[in-house]
């Protein structure tokens, strides 16, 4: 959603906000990968975590998840969730290229902006495909913004474990 003068109440105040509050984390992460080599990538942040190609692989798969949870879509690439959701780093699986999840991220982030940039507020105020219309009845604070909330926090959690690989 982009703002103009027409938007300003406090639902599209609140969704331009989370909204600057994602593209924000976004940024950050872009910038450190455009600082980190295929090869720092490669590395574990620290000793026996994550390396740098799984957490890459792992965000792009949760950002595409977003596609369907926010029922905007299929997902880009759902294989991706075999790989960096329902598996660990160190479960013997082989990874995409790192130059391949790269591209991915990319992608599936330009294809949310494209979605966002259209949703109005009363889109995000409405409930996401994990919850049934039933308990949304309920719990109504289970939105499409709360999940975009919880996501970005996701993605600011891990671009902390990613900064560890900057040498």
């Amino acid at each position: 959603m982009k703002q103009t003068p027409n938007n300003t109440d406090e639902a599209a105040l609140l969704v331009i906000t989370v909204l600057h509050n994602w593209n924000l984390q976004n940024q950050r992460l872009e910038s450190l990968l455009e600082q980190l080599s295929d090869e720092d990538l490669a590395r574990e942040t620290a000793p026996g975590r994550n390396t740098g190609n799984w957490l890459l692989g792992h965000l792009t798969a949760v950002s595409d998840g977003l596609l369907p949870l926010l029922g905007l879509r299929d997902k880009l690439y759902p294989w991706l969730q075999h790989i960096f959701i329902d598996n660990s780093d160190k479960s013997g699986l082989k990874f995409p290229p790192t130059s391949d999840l790269r591209e991915f991220r990319k992608k599936v982030n330009e294809t949310l902006t494209d979605y966002f940039n259209v949703m109005q507020p009363q889109d995000w105020l409405s409930r996401h495909q994990a919850v049934c219309e039933e308990d949304f009845l309920h719990e109504p604070h289970r939105n499409k913004i709360g999940m975009l909330i919880n996501r970005t926090a996701h993605l600011a959690y891990h671009l902390g474990q990613l900064i560890y690989l900057k040498k």
